[in-house]
């Protein structure tokens, strides 16, 4: 556990407490992790709304000619196809087959891009894109300056659109407007989450966080909508099959490997784009699969997977007890010849092996 003396508090960590919220340590910031309880948290999300402070994550602005030219040198995913308004999932690779970090990209303009990172990696992912900033590209790093809020939920538009003249209606998914947001200017509000239950991701200054903050909860009232930890946030990714940067990608899993080929382009050079484009063409020998448990038992991070016999063939990233399915779910990396959908594999759990099956993401179908 890290020591709470050594932790950074996010601008509303008063009215979490005052909420009730379990705060643990998490990335280095003291953070809610539940307020009434894991499976009621994520049963408001998936058929409500319900929202996030997920203000320990990183934001760095890249401004300049050149800022374009930079991200594209350090991103798998090519950048030159955003438009003004429009975000982009991607990573940062490393020199050694890994991955740096996943992030998301925001086109402001032509000349300006918001990279938002995790928040255990904004030290490293700063000092990464700094390297091969040969250019003098404007860096900023706004993350202390910045709360993160995730409103997220089918009824989150509902909670959402009367604060503000932005159109959230209209705007399509992975897009994002500025604008007036709760009487308050310069809010950043994005079509993006890691729930798979819709909503949106709203950024203010911290200054203004508290009043952004209620009076999302007062115009969600008649919704329904209250606070939600980070435990929901992981079982909901994990039913969608999200990838969590830590556990099941890092620096020794390539992008290929963790099933992000999608967001790694050969269109353009990138770090190792070489060694990824040949991954790529002739195979890997790992793979990151989702399964579902039939024998009862949780698959749990670390754990290893074997095949019938007992052999080992790979090992556990992610698992939990699907509140949504009422069943176990897991991710992991096996060896390619047993990652095809319905292959049976075993999870040794207290001395038994515990038999699963692969299967296709995402779990939750919605």
């Amino acid at each position: 556990m890290e020591a709470t003396a050594e932790l950074k508090n996010i601008a509303l960590t008063e009215t979490h407490q005052t909420l009730g919220a379990k705060m643990v340590p998490f990335a280095g910031y003291l953070m809610p992790v539940s307020y009434e309880g894991i499976n009621a948290e994520h049963e408001t999300v998936r058929k409500g709304v319900g929202v996030f402070d997920v203000s320990h994550m990183g934001e760095f602005i890249l401004k300049g000619p050149d800022a374009l030219d930079l991200i594209q040198r350090v991103t798998s995913n090519d950048a030159a196809k955003l438009i003004d308004g429009k975000v982009q999932y991607s990573c940062l690779p490393n020199d050694a087959g890994g991955i740096v970090d996943d992030l998301l990209v925001y086109r402001i303009d032509e000349k300006t891009y918001m990279l938002v990172v995790n928040a255990s990696n904004i030290d490293k992912d700063w000092d990464w894109i700094r390297k091969f900033n040969t250019a003098n590209v404007e860096m900023h790093n706004i993350s202390d300056q910045t709360s993160l809020l995730a409103v997220q939920g089918p009824k989150a538009i509902d909670a959402l659109q009367p604060l503000t003249e932005m159109n959230l209606r209209g705007m399509g998914y992975y897009s994002f407007a500025k604008g007036k947001f709760a009487g308050v200017e310069n809010v950043l509000v994005s079509a993006t989450g890691y729930t798979g239950a819709g909503g949106f991701e709203v950024y203010v200054e911290n200054a203004n966080a508290k009043k952004v903050w209620d009076a999302i909860f007062e115009s969600g009232k008649a919704f329904g909508i209250k606070p939600i930890g980070l435990g929901a946030r992981d079982t909901l990714r994990l039913e969608m099959g999200f990838c969590l940067y830590g556990n099941d990608i890092d620096d020794t899993t390539s992008p290929i490997e963790a099933g992000l080929g999608w967001i790694t382009k050969f269109t353009k050079e990138f770090t190792n784009s070489a060694e990824f484009k040949m991954q790529k063409e002739k195979g890997v020998a790992l793979k990151l699969v989702g399964f579902e448990m039939i024998d009862r038992g949780i698959p749990r991070h670390g754990y290893e997977i074997t095949n019938a016999a007992g052999e080992k063939i790979g090992h556990v990233t992610s698992g939990t007890q699907s509140p949504s399915l009422q069943k176990a779910i897991g991710m992991g990396y096996v060896r390619t010849e047993f990652a095809k959908e319905g292959t049976e594999i075993f999870i040794p759990i207290r001395d038994k092996q515990l038999k699963a099956k692969v299967s296709k993401l995402p779990f939750w179908k919605g």
